[in-house]
């Protein structure tokens, strides 16, 4: 039963984030010809510059991703993906949608904002609607000195440059607009308000900060012994990660016990383990 409500669960994220691209695509960029980045971007350039409508043009650019999905990330995820793909070329097609504002700053900006929070939730289902992340991801395991974000950066500077000699350099620079809008909105989507930050304390009111944090936040914190560099004295440093909601905490903690310590932040890609998160109340 368990089983089958997470699948349902997964069902639901990726219905949504079919609809909300579907949103961004036909709501806003189709009819100010603006494009998205990746695969995605690159169906929308063809579907601009030749009568091939964009909801045949996605499933055909996007099946040599899906298929280095079955290959390297298994079965389940290129099913998923694959329907996932299927059903936005299909409420491209079939679905009517307004055509909200002629205005290019709202559309770009809007219009990256749908497809983000429409990829944000088919990842979150455990799909896909746009391959070029899995094939960043194989290129970066085979080329370990590149980078993930590196790899998409390329891909999405060459398009948007075959983008200024098609569209126009107006509609490009809009479509880098939304390109950003999309790729924060994805961010924020995957992430949310569980972003996780670390921060490092160098104070000598180590000990009553260390115990108000684990006791009014409940997060774990590594006490680390090191030296000063201009004063050559031993002193503790704490370490501690935290949502961003709870970054003013901690900080109004720091600041009540030592007004002058040193604090470093610094966001993180991934957590895992330990006291990170929250036991689940039973």
């Amino acid at each position: 039963m368990r089983l089958i409500l997470r699948e349902l669960g997964r069902a639901a994220l990726v219905v949504a984030g079919i609809l909300s691209a579907g949103m961004g695509l036909k709501g806003f960029l189709l009819s100010s010809h603006f494009i998205d980045g990746g695969v995605t971007g690159v169906s929308m350039l063809l579907a601009n510059v030749t009568p091939v409508p964009l909801s045949l043009w996605l499933p055909i650019i996007n099946v040599p991703f899906v298929i280095l999905g079955y290959r390297h990330m298994g079965r389940a995820f290129a099913l998923r993906s694959a329907l996932a793909i299927g059903g936005l070329a299909v409420v491209l097609a079939v679905v009517s949608y307004p055509d909200v504002t002629p205005d290019p700053l709202l559309t770009a900006v809007f219009g990256g904002f749908f497809i983000g929070a429409g990829i944000g939730l088919a990842v979150r289902g455990g799909a896909v609607l746009d391959g070029t992340e899995i094939t960043a991801l194989l290129v970066s395991k085979r080329r370990p000195l590149l980078k993930v974000g590196d790899v998409i950066l390329a891909f999405n500077v060459v398009l948007f440059l075959v983008a200024m000699s098609t569209l126009g350099v107006e509609e490009a620079l809009y479509s880098i607009l939304t390109y950003a809008s999309a790729a924060k909105t994805l961010d924020f989507v995957l992430h949310g308000i569980e972003e996780f930050t670390a921060i490092t304390i160098v104070s000598d009111a180590n000990e009553p900060i260390r115990q108000r944090i684990v006791g009014e936040l409940g997060r774990g914190v590594t006490v680390f012994r090191g030296r000063g560099g201009a004063t050559d004295a031993e002193r503790l440093i704490l370490y501690c990660v935290v949502t961003r909601l709870e970054i003013g905490r901690v900080m109004s903690i720091v600041h009540a016990h030592d007004a002058r310590a040193f604090v470093v932040l610094h966001a993180l890609a991934d957590v895992r383990g330990g006291h990170v998160r929250r036991p689940a109340l039973p």
